[in-house]
């Protein structure tokens, strides 16, 4: 049994060179590689690594190492699809063997069905999930009984996994962010969240708080297990008796649950609502007119460098850009910012938000600017619109988090760091800030833009 990853060009060759995805992978190839030759018991490579097209690569490496058959797992995303197709295609031909099988979630594409047989479009309902859910699913599963079947690489692949120069990528400040890598890496945050998992209830939205679990893109990049996961959280959730957990059920593991189960919904929505990679999953968003032109292309340049003059948004963006990470309370307030305040198309911020998130995953962050954007499936009714100063107010009161990423107010009083533009003259003299230059001044007016934003999405109200 021959173990392979490909470093795909098809998605590669897009990213910017200096790309802290890349580097997380391929650090954690190096941890693999290093387990796999302990599982195996050998000196020798185990782990065959390779750059190019994977629809290329798969079927001719295959052929070389004369195998029967080819095991991966299942990816939904349309991109993914498409290659999959093919590699199954020329592995036919040479008689080898395709078969893909669900890893990444806990039930996928059609195993949770609504009562008539047809998949759920709303969230509420897809809780079916829960009753669906026993040991059978949360269960984990060997490998060391498979250790014997692990070959050594040939020769011609006995190579270390490749440096990032030599896939011609660049080192970025993920060492320096000190996001761990690998499976090391998951469990240790894992072992962390786990103190933390029974407060999740209470912490989850607020930034300046350690609340995540920060596990995202470990369970993107598949170096946590999802079962290992729920399994814990369905324990403290739904305690049994005689079972050992005691009676006293966490509600902070109920709702971080949730968000496993959310993560699951939205994989089975790309599967079996593929147009929504492109499209809004209610076919009569797509008739919304978004802003276009310079002024438009502005207000996203603003967005996009966290200068909109509104903090908590421009705090979150900052992080984004630094770090490749958001706050998931922040993910809404800025998503639904750009789309009800500014008035731009959900896609843009969905894309920017592609290129710059470690942990993106397709499904996951299109459900997400669906939902801000109220387009997609359970999503936000449209005339609810997040108000960006009283989140602000509510989520970073004392404005720590704003302060850490937007250091040119961290004078200000606290009443006032959440709308500048209404402080006293007296207390920007303070702080040294003059609106304009040294901050810049609210990009729009929020009661304005939501007036103009409830006579956009008018065009819906029509069409249903």
């Amino acid at each position: 049994m021959h173990c392979v990853f490909i470093f795909d060009q098809e998605i590669l060759d897009k990213l910017p060179r200096k790309d802290r995805r890349v580097e997380f992978i391929r650090e954690s190839l190096v941890d693999l590689q290093t387990q796999l030759q302990k599982l195996a018991g050998s000196d020798k490579l185990v782990l065959i690594v390779r750059h190019g097209w994977a629809r290329d690569e798969i079927p001719l490496l295959a052929m070389k190492l004369g195998v029967q058959a080819v095991f991966t797992n299942h990816d939904d995303e349309p991109q993914a699809v498409e290659r999959d197709t093919l590699v199954r295609g020329k592995l036919a031909d040479a008689g080898i063997s395709f078969s893909t099988f669900k890893d990444h979630v806990i039930f996928e594409r059609s195993e949770v069905l609504s009562l008539s047989g047809t998949p759920y479009g709303v969230f509420t309902p897809y809780n079916a999930w829960l009753k669906k859910l026993d040991d059978f699913y949360l269960k984990a599963y060997s490998v060391e009984k498979y250790a014997a079947h692990l070959a050594a690489a040939p020769i011609e692949f006995q190579q270390q996994v490749p440096l990032l120069k030599d896939i011609g990528f660049e080192p970025t400040n993920l060492s320096a962010l000190q996001i761990p890598t690998g499976s090391a890496g998951g469990q240790a945050l894992f072992k962390d969240f786990l103190q933390r998992m029974d407060r999740y209830d209470q912490t989850r939205d607020f930034p300046a708080v350690k609340g995540p679990s920060y596990l995202s893109v470990h369970l993107r990049f598949g170096t946590v297990s999802i079962r290992q996961l729920a399994r814990e959280a369905h324990k403290r959730a739904f305690p049994r008796a005689g079972r050992g957990e005691g009676t006293q059920a966490s509600e902070g593991a109920r709702v971080w649950l949730s968000e496993l189960i959310w993560r699951d919904f939205y994989v089975q929505i790309l599967h079996h609502q593929p147009h929504v990679a492109t499209r809004a999953f209610k076919k009569e968003y797509d008739a919304i007119e978004w802003e276009k032109g310079k002024d438009a292309n502005a207000l996203f340049k603003a967005w996009c460098e966290g200068k909109t003059g509104y903090p908590i948004v421009d705090a979150a963006m900052r992080q984004l850009n630094e770090t490749g990470y958001m706050h998931n309370r922040l993910r809404m307030v800025v998503a639904s910012f750009l789309t009800k305040d500014l008035g731009l198309d959900w896609r843009w911020g969905e894309k920017y938000f592609a290129e710059q998130l470690n942990d993106f995953d397709l499904s996951a962050n299109n459900g997400g600017w669906q939902w801000a954007s109220s387009s997609g499936c359970d999503a936000q009714p449209y005339f609810r619109i997040f108000n960006p100063t009283s989140q602000s107010d509510k989520f970073d009161n004392a404005g720590k988090f704003i302060r850490r990423y937007v250091p040119e107010l961290s004078k200000l009083p606290d009443a006032a760091l959440h709308a500048p533009w209404d402080a006293k003259p007296v207390d920007l003299v303070a702080s040294g800030i003059k609106l304009g230059e040294d901050y810049p001044q609210r990009c729009v007016i929020h009661d304005e833009a939501r007036a103009k934003t409830l006579q956009r999405y008018a065009v819906v109200k029509k069409l249903k």
